[in-house]
């Protein structure tokens, strides 16, 4: 089953708040507008941390 999120939050690497859709199918993440995994800020970041939680078996 897909899932579109959008999640609100601050953005280091832009430093400004954004909106970012997240596409996510079973419990992987098959489309996202910013730079995760990747981005060097990811371990802190409230958008990232949003993201882990919604494909993290509960």
């Amino acid at each position: 089953m897909e899932k579109e999120l959008f999640l609100s939050g601050y953005c280091r690497q832009l430093d400004a708040a954004r909106m970012v859709e997240v596409i996510i199918e079973g419990s992987q993440v098959t489309e996202v507008d910013c730079c995760y995994p990747d981005c060097p800020h990811a371990p802190n970041c409230t958008v990232a941390e949003s993201i882990r939680e919604q494909i993290s078996p509960t």
